[in-house]
């Protein structure tokens, strides 16, 4: 039983790898475009985005950017979150989050536009 059990559970983890594939989420918030990517596929552990915000199809490169990700608490396991402070290279906000485990993350980026105006997307990846 327990050789099946395994058996099942590396099926299970090798089609989850065999689907992964880089983030790519849009997002419209107060007429700003915004973009979540990842150039390779999440992982546990390091993972490096990169966000991209526009407005009336113009980079915006002024606003202070940063994304958490939380995963809620769950029977036997607590509440988990990882928040950074995105830095603008080349035009384009970049991060790097660390995932502590597979599963879904939500997450909330939040960008603060010259305005002092604080503008917040939401969404989730799966790992």
């Amino acid at each position: 039983m327990k050789n099946l059990f395994k058996i099942i559970l590396t099926l299970v983890l090798a089609l989850n790898f065999l689907n992964a594939e880089p983030i790519n989420q849009n997002g419209e918030k107060d007429g700003y475009n915004v973009t979540l990517m990842s150039e390779k596929s999440l992982v546990v552990g390091d993972n490096e985005f990169v966000i991209k915000l526009a407005k009336d199809e113009k980079n915006v490169t002024t606003a202070k950017v940063k994304i958490k990700f939380f995963m809620p608490e769950m029977p036997g396991m607590p509440y988990m979150e990882h928040e950074e402070k995105a830095e603008l290279v080349d035009g384009v906000y970049k991060t790097k989050v660390n995932f502590s485990m597979a599963g879904t993350w939500q997450y909330q980026l939040k960008f603060k536009t010259d305005d002092d105006v604080v503008h917040t997307i939401r969404g989730s990846v799966n790992i």
